[in-house]
């Protein structure tokens, strides 16, 4: 498994190489954050799943900064940022918006629906456009942050739990017995 890994993801020389990491400067190269442990997978992914979620922009230097910072492994926190890419980008925005209108109790468009209307209204001009668009923003903000937390902690606990599983998995096989 970690051989699958280490196939597709960066070593330590070329994030360090690479020009939006390099502020990160000799912490980047700390063995504790290329070592596969459990604590340090978990925190990790959790840690690339939350800004996957969160940030649009630049989740991968934010997420490994972080990981710098908690000393969680790197390679699995770049790695968690991809649960949002283009494939995935739009569902998760649209569900994001309407977890976010469901806790605001809002009545608001979906984004479907206000770009559609603003293109039939123009006579509202720049300021109805920025009104629908912050509409839509207040939901999409909440739902992103309540997806971002409760993503990052469903991962966070699964690797824990999934890791320990196969550790006992492994020992029992090892000692004869069966699996379960």
């Amino acid at each position: 498994m970690k051989k699958l890994f280490a196939r597709w993801l960066p070593d330590p020389e070329s994030l360090h190489r690479n020009r939006w990491l390099r502020w990160l400067g000799p912490a980047l190269l700390h063995r504790r954050l290329w070592h596969y442990s459990r604590r340090g997978v978990a925190v990790g992914v959790s840690i690339g799943v939350f800004f996957g979620f969160l940030v649009p922009i630049a989740q991968i230097p934010i997420a490994t900064g972080v990981a710098v910072l908690l000393r969680a492994n790197v390679p699995t926190a770049i790695a968690g940022t991809l649960v949002t890419n283009p494939v995935t980008f739009a569902p998760v925005y649209l569900l994001a918006h309407r977890v976010g209108s469901v806790l605001l109790d809002a009545d608001e468009p979906t984004p479907s629906q206000a770009a559609s209307a603003v293109a039939r209204d123009a006579r509202g001009g720049w300021t109805g456009l920025r009104e629908r668009i912050v509409g839509l923003g207040r939901p999409l903000v909440l739902g992103l942050a309540v997806l971002a937390v409760t993503a990052g902690i469903v991962a966070y606990f699964s690797i824990m739990v999934g890791w320990r599983l196969r550790t006992a998995w492994i020992w029992r096989r090892r000692r004869g017995r069966p699996p379960f």
